[in-house]
């Protein structure tokens, strides 16, 4: 690619998962099925909320909007690894891969925020019922819908910026299967702490942040839950909720042990990218169908209504 440690960068060589010739068919089968599992999946839970009457209620709209940035993050991340998969060219532009960190980031950054908030509707819906239509209005749930998606696009031009503006010069392999921040880091000729504070500061706002109010969420839910006087209602509670907290559970587990623990060895760091950024997406629909009443019954409707 580059002849000597002087020539500036203008392309970079994406290293994958495995050179493995079995390996990589695997991996491609894996990624192909997740990825239309996760199109699928996403798209049909949209098209739900969308057109069932039922469903129209801001933790539904919320969940949409989760869909939506599972299916954005799968978008960015595994047509771009399959290709490279399939051919013998694994190169991709810096223009192209400065284009693949901020749009993944984008959808990731979004994830975060419309976790946190969906945790904070489920605190209102069972900790104050009664005020809970007052404040989860349709305005209400559109600004906050806007504000999670404003915060992963300031979140990812920060990083971005502060990545791409770095000189690279010579090595231009990168150790991963997609462009990510932290992988492109190691590459650049120039000094990156001031980058590497950057994206730390961002982690910090985006991760921590809303991981703080998420527990603090449900821990007044597991509160008011306990005090519940109803076996039922107990069940009802912690089932409503249930889904919710798998969910944070697994992305946010994940994004941090990646963007939050430096020590991360590169074969752990793509071991747990491969998690959020292909199967983690799939997932959440999945967990949210099968541990949902309220979407298998509107997916019965539907089914019902195509059959008649």
């Amino acid at each position: 690619m580059n002849q000597n440690n002087y020539t500036w960068v203008t392309e970079f060589l994406l290293l994958g998962l495995s050179d493995d010739p079995q390996a990589r068919l695997i991996l491609i089968i894996l990624f192909l099925g997740v990825y239309l599992g996760t199109v699928l999946g996403s798209l049909l839970l949209i098209y739900l909320v969308i057109t069932e009457s039922q469903l129209h209620t801001p933790m539904y709209f919320f969940l949409c909007n989760l869909s939506l940035a599972d299916l954005w993050a799968s978008s960015s991340i595994v047509p771009q690894a399959l290709v490279h998969m399939l051919t013998r060219k694994k190169v991709i532009s810096f223009m192209g891969c400065a284009a693949q960190i901020f749009l993944s980031i984008i959808s990731g950054a979004t994830q975060c925020s419309v976790l946190a908030v969906m945790s904070y509707d489920r605190y209102l819906a069972i900790c104050d019922p009664m005020h809970y239509s007052l404040i989860m209005t349709g305005r209400i749930c559109g600004h906050l819908a806007l504000a999670c998606w404003f915060s992963g696009i300031v979140i990812s031009s920060v990083d971005t910026i502060f990545t791409v503006c770095l000189p690279y010069q010579g090595d231009n392999r990168i150790d991963h299967f997609f462009c990510d921040a932290p992988a492109l880091l190691t590459l650049a000729s120039g000094d990156t702490h001031k980058a590497e504070i950057a994206i730390f500061s961002m982690g910090v706002v985006i991760l921590l942040a809303p991981v703080s109010l998420i527990l603090v969420s449900y821990g007044s839910i597991i509160v008011t839950i306990i005090r519940m006087k109803t076996s039922s209602g107990r069940l009802k509670a912690f089932s409503t909720c249930g889904s919710h907290l798998l969910v944070v559970i697994l992305f946010y587990g994940t994004l941090i042990i990646s963007y939050m623990t430096p020590t991360s060895s590169r074969e752990q760091i793509k071991g747990v990218a491969v998690f959020y950024g292909v199967i983690n997406p799939m997932l959440n629909p999945i967990i949210y169908s099968l541990r949902n009443k309220d979407v298998t019954r509107a997916l019965r409707n539907t089914i019902n209504r195509i059959k008649s």
